[in-house]
Formats: structure tokens, sequence, C-alpha cells
């Protein structure tokens, strides 16, 4: 046995209560008067906590009388205990700055690595400035006559992405456009929601408490079952659009009770999907990393574009109010704004700050701005024009599921995989409520009726709030597997939910 300091058999043996550790008597006692701890385990230690341990030794014979022989032994022998002492606590030391220097080393490796991106992406943004400079300088000599015309929109170089242009922002027609279109809606929706004029035929909340499950119908395979994304037609009510696990997208008519199209031409599972607001034309992405625009057919639709901007998972689609341009989000860090008619990609989008890329994202009702939820839990707000980001929410934990935003033009709503619905103020900029929900019943899916006064939350089942006061007005738990898709209906007055269950519910 042999003490846990000097590493010799003490002459007076004690045993910490605490530790267990045996020591030199008057070696601990002085380390616990000086350091008032255990020197092994660094616990409190007080001489209360050591117990004597009794062994038989041999007393050492005392001198008879007093000498400076004694004195002089006391005194090599303090000394060599405060030897003793001082190189355990060394010994302590050195291992706490070797701890100390790795981490400093790490950090200075992560710092480096830091740098050198921040160098890389300062580059290429050098490289995409001067890009710009050169564009203006060929509009400003094709305003002069003084360059060739651009190839036609049906050519096909018109029809390539074209790398570098579609870093350098939007035409100002096309800016034109969107403003005056968002003029006309601004319009429209302050003489609806100042005069606080609603549907003649808007359902109340007592007609929703009401909904029951009136039709529920298997789609997409078997083998790869689930409901990713919903639409509704905007004037056939009886159309839904629906996108698989199975890489298909289906559009099912509930009068007939049957599936009218197949959309087959991606390879991996559909993300987004929907229906042209007023023309005969379905939209849809996937994370096989392509948008498609399909067209009526003698085969029912087919593949009239195929938008290959992204060199990520796509995630999410929206058509512009214009009805000519629609969006795309990717996991490869970039938004992308598309044209419709001519298949064409007219600009991608990307900042520094996006590190895991767009999980979601939807137009404001105006068209103006356009509202993103990232795998960072970021939500970020974008001028379309610039297009540039204007403003970012935080408070979200995991990435962003959901995105909506109400017709009122002043609310947005987001989810997230915190169990929360958060409702921002777009106003103020602030976070001005929040709905929390049962632990593991995360939202993945949100929208807000045409009236703004019903939000539609769907999850481990489907529920709808009441805007005044954002209390539940009902749930529903008929769905076997989580809720990934809900839309309203014309008025309120259905609501139509997908889940991975493959079944496609309508509540009415």
């Amino acid at each position: 046995m042999f003490c846990a300091i000097s590493g010799q058999a003490p002459e007076e043996p004690v045993v910490s209560l605490k530790s267990g550790h045996l020591f030199e008597k008057r070696l601990i006692t002085k380390y616990i008067e000086t350091e008032g701890k255990c020197p092994v385990t660094g616990q409190e230690l007080s001489l209360s906590d050591i117990l004597d341990v009794t062994s038989s030794k041999a007393v050492k014979p005392r001198p008879a009388t007093a000498t400076s022989v004694p004195g002089m032994l006391t005194l090599f022998q303090n000394e060599w205990d405060a030897l003793m002492l001082e190189t355990f606590t060394l010994k302590q030391h050195l291992e706490t700055v070797r701890q100390e220097l790795s981490h400093a080393l790490y950090q200075h490796d992560a710092a480096c690595r830091v740098i050198a991106r921040l160098i890389k992406e300062r580059d290429a943004a050098r490289n995409l400035l001067s890009n710009a400079e050169t564009q203006i300088s060929d509009a400003a000599s094709k305003r002069s006559g003084g360059a060739p015309a651009a190839p036609a929109a049906g050519s096909t170089d018109a029809m390539q992405t074209d790398e570098q242009s579609i870093q350098n922002g939007m035409a100002p027609a096309i800016v034109k456009k969107m403003e005056a279109t968002s003029k006309d809606l601004q319009k429209s929706r302050k003489e609806r929601f100042k005069k606080k004029i609603l549907p003649p035929n808007l359902a109340t909340a007592e007609d929703i408490a009401k909904f029951a499950t009136v039709a529920e119908t298997a789609l997409h395979k078997a083998n790869q079952p689930g409901v990713l994304c919903i639409d509704l037609h905007s004037t056939n009510a009886d159309l839904v659009l629906s996108g698989g696990a199975d890489s298909t997208a289906v559009i099912y008519n509930r009068a007939t009770k049957k599936v009218s199209a197949t959309l087959s031409g991606h390879s991996k599972k559909v993300s987004a999907v929907q229906f042209h607001p007023t023309e005969d034309i379905v939209l849809t992405c996937s994370y096989d990393k392509t948008a498609k625009v399909w067209k009526p057919s003698d085969k029912g639709y087919s593949v009239e574009h195929t938008y290959t901007a992204h060199t990520g998972e796509v995630t999410g689609l929206d058509v512009h109010p214009t009805n000519e341009y629609f969006v795309t989000g990717s996991l490869d860090r970039t938004w992308c704004l598309h044209q419709i008619e001519t298949g064409t990609t007219l600009t991608r989008v990307s900042e520094a700050a996006v590190l895991k890329g767009y999980s979601c994202l939807k137009f404001h009702p105006d068209g103006l701005i356009l509202g993103t939820g990232t795998v960072d839990s970021f939500i970020r707000i974008w001028d379309i024009k610039l297009p540039s980001n204007v403003a970012s929410f935080e408070g979200h934990k995991g990435a962003i599921s959901a995105i909506a935003f109400s017709e009122n033009g002043y609310h947005l709503a987001t989810a997230a995989d915190d169990n929360a619905v958060r409702l921002w103020d777009l106003r103020k900029l602030e976070n001005f409520h929040t709905i929390p929900l049962d632990d593991g019943a995360k939202a993945t899916s949100l929208h807000f009726d045409f009236s703004g006064q019903y939000l539609a939350v769907g999850g481990m089942d489907a529920r709808v709030y009441s805007v005044k006061g954002w209390n539940l007005v009902k749930s529903w738990q008929d769905n076997t597997a989580p809720v990934t898709a809900i839309k309203f209906g014309s008025d309120a007055r259905f609501l139509a939910a997908g889940s991975l269950d493959r079944h496609l519910r309508i509540l009415a």
C-alpha cells in the first residue's frame, strides 16, 4: 500500500472516506490546508473526511535530549514533503495545459476552414459582380444598337439554362409585371379585409366542428406508400392533385371517385405539386433534382418542360400570382425562379448564411415577397424584385417543415420539428403567438383558407384553428399515419388531407 501523493509506503497511513485513496497523513494534511480538496479526484475534502489506518509498525526512537540534529531532520522532512506536493501539483497543471492546447489547436483548425470558405465565397461574389457588370455593358450596347438581337424564346439557345444569366437577377420587364400584379392584388385584398367582407357561403366554426370523413381513397403504389403533397383545382373543386413517395403525381376526381390521370416521369419521390390557377397545366418537383411542367396530351398528361437548374433535391414549388412564373427551393441551398411558358430558369439565388438548404417556400399573396424555410431552422423573407433577403425569423428548433401566408397579408404561419406552430406579424417582424402541439405531434403542413379566418394544420392528426384567438376548432384522428398535406376547399366548406398511409381523406 502506497501513498497516492508520494508513491511510497506511508509511515502514518490515512484513508479518504470519500474516495478511498491512501495517503501519508502529513502530506494530505498539508494539501487539504492549502487546496481544500482531494489531490486525486478533485472533490472537496476536509480533515474530518480522513481516517487513520491502524497498522503494526515500529516506532522510531527519539533522541533523549533536544539537539540540533532532530531539528535538521525535521527541516529536511518538511522540504521533502513540500517537494512531493509541488511535484504532484505540477503534474496536474501539465495535464490541464495539454488539454487546453488540444482545444486551442481544434479551434484554430475550425477557424482556418471557415476562413477558407469565406474566401471562396468572396471570390465567387466577385466573379458574379464581374459578370453582372459585363451583362449591364452588353445591355447598354443592345439599347444603342451595337449588339445582335437575342435568340428567339423557342430557339435551342433560349431553352438552355445560361449559368451566367440566371445569377444576375430578373429583367426589368418581369419586375414591372410583378409590381403591376401586386398593386392590383393589394387593392383587392385591402378592400376585402378593411371592410371585413367575408364570402357569403363561408363555413362557420360550428360548421367545421361538425366535419367528419365523407370520402377516403387510397392513392399511389402500395409498395411505396405515402401521399406527400396535394393541391386542389381553383375552379373544379372535384379535382385533387397529389404527389407520392412512389415518384408519381395523380389527379383524382372526387365526383367519379376515379383517378383521372397518372403523371409518371420523376425518378424519386415527388415533394410538391400544384395546379396552374388559370390553365390546364400541372407543376411538380421531386427529390430527383428536377421540376416539371405537364400539359394535356393524348395519353393524359405529358412533360412539356423539365427544369434542371438545381444540383440538389428540390423540396418545394409555388406559382407566382402573375401565373407566368414559379419558384422552386432545393437542398442545394438555392431557390430559382422559372418561366412556365418557355421552360427557362430566370434567376438562381443563393446566400452564404443558408447552410443546409431550403425545406419549403411560399409566395406572399401579393407576389412581391417570398417566404422560405430552411433545414437550419430559419425563416427568411425575400424581396423578389432584387432579389435579396430582407428579414429573418428565428425561434424554431429543427428543420422548417411548412410555411403559409394568410390572405390578410399580415400573418405568416410556420412549423418545424419542435412540436409548435408559430405565428409572425410581418409588419412588426415578430412572433406574436405560438400554438403548442403535443409531444411528437409536429406539424408538416399548413394552410390558411381564402378568407383568412381559419388555419389548417396537418401532423399526427388534422386540425383547424380559428384565427380569432387561435383557438382549436376541431381535430380529426382518422389517419393511421402522419398527415403530410392539408388544404381548404372553397369557402372552407371541406378539407382535403393526404397522409403517409396512402389515403386521401375529404372532411366535410
